[in-house]
């Protein structure tokens, strides 16, 4: 029987990973609510998962990158394909954070009692008066400058590798990932000096939230552009092939977006 391929079309060979991360995934998850009980296995399987979590993922897209650059299995076809699945999934993060504007919004627009003498908020007013908020145009506004800045370092480092300077390449990576890098010191500092906590209100959940998983999706950013910069010094990534690179800018574009709005909404709306 011929082995010859007569279609543009990747036929995934069986791989071990999706299910190891699914396993990983759950122990991360069971033992995240062991330690919300304060069980004492919590804590080793939250760190036990993640480890795994990260090590599966690590040897998959390893195995994904081979199946580019070794087996020329990303025809135009595929490209296609992945370019639209990294759309998607983009869409389904504009969702994701949606949820938490339209419930920031709601509560701002509509103040209300939602759980009486719990998180009562006084009618017509937002934030809360026992609420003091965050000067905009301090931290949040140098956060502001860092990732817009950070997103024209990772913009000349890709037009940089469409005209083929690999030393440009590495430059804007290293200063995209050090401005990342920057941003989370910067809103770590920012939560350390914040006058209210998570379980102080409707307005204090919905801010923490929204500006906690925004920095979570900077730090998978700064990791996914990491992983570029160690790609681009080892010379994986050429003209011709770098769909891990467009993924990645294109990801980091809608972190920066992202924050925008949340700068708006959340810090100045409120301020």
């Amino acid at each position: 029987m011929s082995s010859h391929v007569t279609h543009p079309y990747h036929l995934v060979n069986p791989s071990r990973w999706p299910i190891l991360t699914s396993f990983s995934i759950l122990a991360f998850v069971v033992g995240a609510a062991f330690a919300l009980h304060r069980d004492p296995l919590g804590l080793p399987l939250v760190f036990a998962g993640a480890a795994c979590i990260i090590a599966c993922l690590f040897f998959w897209w390893r195995d994904v990158i081979r199946e580019g650059i070794v087996d020329h299995a990303h025809t135009a076809k595929v490209r296609l394909g992945l370019r639209v699945g990294m759309a998607l999934f983009i869409c389904s993060e504009v969702m994701f954070f949606l949820a938490f504007f339209w419930a920031y919004f709601d509560a701002a627009f509509f103040p209300r009692l939602p759980l009486a003498d719990i998180w009562a908020i006084a009618p017509g007013v937002w934030p809360p008066a026992d609420i003091i908020t965050f000067d905009p145009f301090d931290l949040p506004f140098m956060n502001t400058l860092i990732l817009l800045l950070s997103g024209t370092t990772v913009t000349w480092a890709h037009h940089a590798l469409l005209e083929g300077n690999h030393r440009d390449v590495v430059r804007g990576l290293a200063c995209t990932v050090a401005l990342g890098v920057c941003f989370t010191i910067c809103q770590a500092f920012e939560y350390s000096h914040a006058a209210f906590g998570l379980t102080d209100g409707k307005y204090a959940a919905t801010f923490f939230l929204a500006t906690g998983f925004h920095g979570l999706h900077v730090m998978i950013g700064t990791a996914f552009l990491a992983v570029m910069l160690v790609r681009a010094k080892n010379g994986t990534l050429s003209r011709e092939g770098h769909l891990g690179f467009e993924f990645a800018a294109w990801y980091w574009h809608f972190v920066d977006v992202v924050w925008l709005f949340l700068f708006v909404g959340i810090y100045w709306y409120t301020s």
